[in-house]
């Protein structure tokens, strides 16, 4: 859940691990990392210190619990998060979760992170995972022996053509020391690392990142600091599809000199605030960006036209609000983050993982659909 990532890629130089700072496994034993990470119902009543343009609420509905100890027990991951939805170019659907383990609750037993779980014949109305890379115990999908208490966090994974790509953020909790890129050409069953950014890069503002894959030959990417409890601008690059593992192929958008420009220095292309996870994807002539908002607490989206639409006027719609545990009807979830848009969604069905976590066995990731989202 609250992650922020580090360390440990093998074989690679010029990393040294970060260190000091809470053991992650206590975080999750005892629940501290959510206190940490904001997500309290007393969260949801905090004033945005930046008001969106405008605020739609619409409905949704939980489909089912994608992870747990009946669904992914299985697979040695009774307990995981994230579950970044990608299609693999053999046409099944990789999830790849965070900190995952197989004991008894939340921090017991095999701590791997990411592993990668799989649903060999997918289907949105009956998405079921029914394998892992791994077999009967998913394994970590890169090099991570969480070490003076790092983890491996994916912020996202996509497709472009027959190649899967990765992007983790690594050190410590809330203290991301760089974050790395990985390549899979077998759809997702291994592994190979690329590149690195350095986690201060734009100031913190380059650690979490997520990429729409465009039908112009480039991908979008949107970034923020992974911490959230700091505010982050929001900035866009673009980066060719061949040449995204090459980080001096970024090129920023930014403002200066009165105009909007690809190369100028990066701006925040809409209201600086404390975000969550981010989902930013091509899908239906359009682009959706889905993140979780920390103040007021809640799930949201946009939907705009180009990658360098005015963000700051294009409305924000409420797909996930918070409640407490046993009060969870709709689109009211109890302790809610992610929100990554799964592949196959149209604006009419639009189909979220949100993961929960509010104690020791309630730590999960479950399907939602969306509907009425305004385009």
């Amino acid at each position: 859940m609250v992650h922020l990532t580090g360390s440990q890629h093998s074989g690679q130089a010029g990393e040294p691990p970060a260190t000091g700072g809470p053991s992650r496994r206590l975080l999750l034993r005892t629940g501290l990392g959510l206190t940490a990470a904001g997500l309290t119902i007393g969260a949801a009543t905090a004033t945005a210190s930046a008001a969106p343009a405008s605020t739609v609420a619409v409905t949704g509905r939980k489909i089912r619990n994608l992870t747990g100890p009946d669904e992914t027990g299985p697979f040695g991951a009774a307990w995981t998060d994230l579950g970044i939805p990608v299609r693999c170019p053999d046409g099944t659907m990789l999830f790849v979760c965070g900190d995952t383990f197989d004991g008894a609750g939340v921090g017991d037993g095999d701590w791997r992170a990411p592993v990668g779980l799989r649903a060999r014949h997918p289907d949105l109305d009956a998405l079921v995972i029914d394998d892992s890379v791994g077999g009967a115990h998913a394994v970590g999908l890169v090099p991570e022996g969480h070490e003076n208490n790092t983890t491996a966090i994916p912020s996202d994974v996509f497709t472009v053509g027959g190649t899967m790509y990765m992007h983790l953020m690594r050190g410590v909790l809330y203290r991301t020391h760089h974050s790395d890129f990985w390549r899979s050409t077998d759809n997702g069953q291994t592994w190979q690392y690329l590149c690195q950014w350095p986690g201060d890069q734009y100031g913190g503002q380059f650690q979490q990142k997520t990429y729409a894959v465009a039908d112009d030959g480039y991908c979008y990417v949107l970034s923020t600091v992974f911490n959230r409890d700091v505010a982050s601008d929001l900035l866009l690059h673009r980066v060719r599809q061949d040449r995204v593992g090459d980080p001096a192929a970024y090129q920023p958008w930014g403002y200066a000199n009165g105009a909007w420009a690809w190369g100028n220095y990066p701006t925040t292309i809409t209201a600086r605030r404390r975000w969550g996870e981010i989902c930013f994807r091509a899908m239906g002539g359009r682009y959706a960006l889905t993140w979780l908002n920390m103040e007021p607490l809640s799930m949201r989206a946009q939907i705009f036209a180009l990658p360098t639409s005015n963000l700051f006027t294009t409305p924000e719609q409420t797909v996930i609000v918070p409640t407490t545990p046993g009060h969870e009807t709709g689109n009211a979830v109890a302790s809610p983050y992610g929100g990554f848009i799964v592949p196959g969604s149209t604006f009419s069905d639009f189909d979220i993982t949100v993961s929960q976590w509010y104690d020791a066995r309630n730590y999960r990731v479950m399907q939602y659909r969306i509907n009425g989202l305004a385009v």
